[in-house]
């Protein structure tokens, strides 16, 4: 089957991604994100003003990655961001683009589990998730955790593609097939994905990045949780903070009956969109 999979790969180009990008030497990640930063939080802006999110505010960024998407947060008039990433070795890279841009004194990158983050409670008027929500290991406890720094009356932003996604499986930095998961299983994708990684650059990064072997010696995709609508619902529902504001975005305009259509919807929602406050 993995022969399959990397045969039909070769009919599909890939995605835009900023993995690729960096290797290319055209972009660093960093800036990759910081460009896009509007993007990461429009799915908010029908309800809430920037000056409502971050004017003032002390802020936490959960899966802030390299911090650029963080600046682009600090630039709209924080009293101080903290980015948290569980990989540390971001830390470097989000630091120097803090201080190339000026935010340096309102910037704290911290390495750690967004499940146990070590702040104090009512530490944060807003609390970031962009697509982060897919990849926490524990995400009750992450909900948990964000109730219990926020202050009353703080909100926690959450934007996520689910699972059945096109390109829910987080691979497209190497392999171009929509739904692929659908078709393949993980163990397959696995296989395909570290050969792929084998003719790049810092392949070996990527897979220490993507992959881990659990108690039975099994290879599987550590850095995905298969988060789906179903289950993002019933984790808001126990959540113990009111969702104030919900959406589903379609993929397309033209496709929204489609996600909107129970048995199917799971594979044509490009977004879902959810912000909690605490009381």
């Amino acid at each position: 089957m993995k022969s399959l999979l990397l045969a039909a790969n070769r009919l599909f180009p890939l995605p835009v991604h900023p993995f690729n990008l960096q290797n290319e030497g055209k972009e660093s990640y960093a800036m990759w994100q910081y460009r896009r930063g509007a993007d990461t939080i429009a799915f908010y802006r029908q309800r809430y003003t920037l000056e409502e999110m971050f004017q003032g505010k002390r802020v936490l960024d959960i899966g802030c990655g390299a911090g650029g998407k963080t600046m682009y947060y600090a630039a709209q008039g924080v009293e101080h961001i903290y980015g948290m990433d569980i990989v540390a070795r971001y830390q470097p890279e989000a630091e120097a683009l803090a201080q190339q841009l000026g935010y340096a004194d309102r910037f704290t990158f911290v390495a750690g589990d967004a499940a146990d983050t070590g702040f104090a409670e009512n530490s944060f008027d807003t609390v970031i998730m962009n697509d982060a929500m897919e990849h926490v290991a524990r995400p009750e406890l992450v909900l948990a955790e964000v109730r219990r720094i926020l202050r009353p009356g703080g909100r926690l932003y959450v934007n996520f593609p689910p699972y059945y996604h096109p390109f829910g499986a987080h691979l497209s930095d190497l392999i171009g097939i929509p739904w692929v998961h659908l078709f393949f299983s993980e163990g397959t994708l696995v296989e395909a994905y570290r050969e792929l990684c084998q003719s790049i650059p810092g392949g070996e990064e990527r897979v220490a990045f993507r992959i881990s072997t659990n108690e039975q010696g099994k290879d599987y995709f550590s850095y995905l949780n298969h988060m789906t609508i179903r289950r993002f619902r019933r984790l808001r529902a126990q959540a113990g903070m009111e969702p104030v504001y919900y959406r589903e975005v379609p993929l397309r305009s033209f496709l929204a009956p489609l996600a909107k259509l129970p048995g199917v919807k799971e594979g044509f929602v490009k977004m879902v969109v959810c912000v909690f406050e605490k009381g």
